[in-house]
């Protein structure tokens, strides 16, 4: 079987995708990533073939608009970034279809991915790296800065969902969408996120049952698999720098906003006299050295790239973005998290986190050097974070996402053969 695989976003979304190609074709079928053109190392290092839907230069030029991080123009300007390479994106996927032998597993962004699936009415399915991408109005995603309106009656929560699409999410992709759906023959759609951008076959949830409890409302094709758990241990080994830091003293506290945030200055600026404070070492992890303090101290060392499943167990504390990747390979570490979310999945990753004892989290306009100090210093003192952390970490040490949805796909792909 052919699995075109078609993840959308930053290295946290394309890694998970990349750990299932790699299991998939260890068990022997062909895998092919269509993702953005920085993408590229990873996935063929991986020995998966790759086919490029964004130029280097567009993922750069969206990575610096501030907007991308806003709570509420973030998606908008996702969206927009989208809408202009829906019909190129469905043509490159296209041509690499054969009808009978391949199977289409997207990305909930991927557009394009849904539309061909509408229209080719073959084996697909649809992986949800985070419970918040599935829409609830039961248990609702948390809203930056991590407001949770679960509580309120269900007529409401569902009102709300409707004026978001009307106000914020359909006017800015749906003519596009709907222009490409009827030159295939296909039928208008409306409110994209509430259904629509599920496959009808199979829909994986990439995290545990634990993290994110099924919602009645999800849709019946959903299934649970777990954390992936895969970062790429090959784009950038332990060097003897490294080794030797985490070898000799204290465990430091490693920190890391995402690999696509180029608008991290006061996150590690906090951190660091966090640190100093604390007189705790660290390691900041950034692609991007510019939003780094000057002159920082000896206990900070710096790496573009490192793997998480490397250092991480190796830590005393974790502080990131919430990223659910991130996040994911915190808790398989058993370690205590502080999170700054901003946008996407973050804020309900963080407060998930925070209700299961192992973080806290603190909004971006509340990160500061003495706010930092102090949830740190409780969590590296505190026994209940401790054990709480653990819990998480032998939870997940009893599962395998990956050859879950490895599972699931395949049993997918031979129903739709049968």
């Amino acid at each position: 079987m052919r699995f075109l695989l078609t993840p959308v976003g930053s290295g946290g979304d394309v890694h998970p995708f990349v750990g299932i190609g790699r299991a998939l074709r260890a068990r022997g079928h062909e895998v092919v990533v269509f993702s953005a053109e920085p993408h590229k190392g990873i996935v063929e290092r991986s020995g998966l073939s790759f086919v490029a839907t964004v130029t280097t230069e567009q993922y750069h030029a969206a990575t610096l608009d501030p907007d991308l991080w806003h709570p509420k123009r973030g998606i908008e300007t996702i969206l927009k970034m989208i809408a202009p390479s829906l019909e190129s994106s469905l043509a490159t996927i296209e041509s690499h279809y054969v009808p009978g032998e391949t199977m289409l597993v997207g990305h909930p962004l991927g557009f394009a991915t849904r539309i061909f699936e509408d229209q080719i009415g073959g084996p697909a399915a649809t992986i949800h790296l985070a419970p918040s991408s599935i829409r609830s109005a039961y248990q609702v995603p948390a809203l930056p800065p991590g407001i949770d309106i679960s509580w309120l009656p269900l007529w409401l929560k569902r009102g709300f969902w409707v004026l978001v699409d009307k106000v914020g999410i359909d006017p800015l992709i749906l003519p596009d969408l709907n222009r490409i759906r009827a030159a295939r023959g296909l039928a208008p759609v409306r409110r994209i996120f509430q259904g629509w951008i599920n496959s009808q076959r199979r829909v994986i949830g990439l995290f545990p049952d634990w993290f994110g409890p099924r919602q009645p409302d999800w849709p019946a094709a959903f299934r649970h698999a777990s954390f992936p758990l895969w970062d790429d241990p090959g784009g950038a080994p332990v060097d003897a720098e490294l080794a030797a830091f985490l070898d000799h003293g204290s465990a430091p506290v490693v920190a890391s906003p995402g690999t696509a945030n180029r608008h991290a200055t006061g996150f590690f600026a906090a951190i660091q006299a966090a640190l100093v404070r604390l007189g705790r070492r660290g390691l900041f992890l950034t692609g991007y050295p510019e939003q780094l303090p000057p002159n920082l101290p000896e206990t900070i060392l710096v790496r573009h790239y490192a793997s998480f499943s490397a250092v991480l167990p190796r830590a005393a504390a974790f502080i990131h973005h919430g990223g659910i990747g991130t996040m994911s390979q915190g808790l398989a570490a058993g370690q205590p998290q502080l999170v700054m979310p901003m946008a996407y999945d973050q804020p309900d990753n963080a407060l998930r986190a925070a209700r299961l004892g192992v973080a806290r989290w603190l909004a971006p306009g509340r990160f500061t050097a003495d706010r930092v100090t102090a949830a740190l210093r409780e969590l590296l003192d505190s026994p209940s974070v401790a054990s709480a952390a653990t819990t998480c970490k032998e939870r997940l040490r009893e599962m395998n996402g990956i050859e879950t949805a490895c599972d699931l796909l395949e049993q997918e792909a031979m129903r739709s053969a049968a």
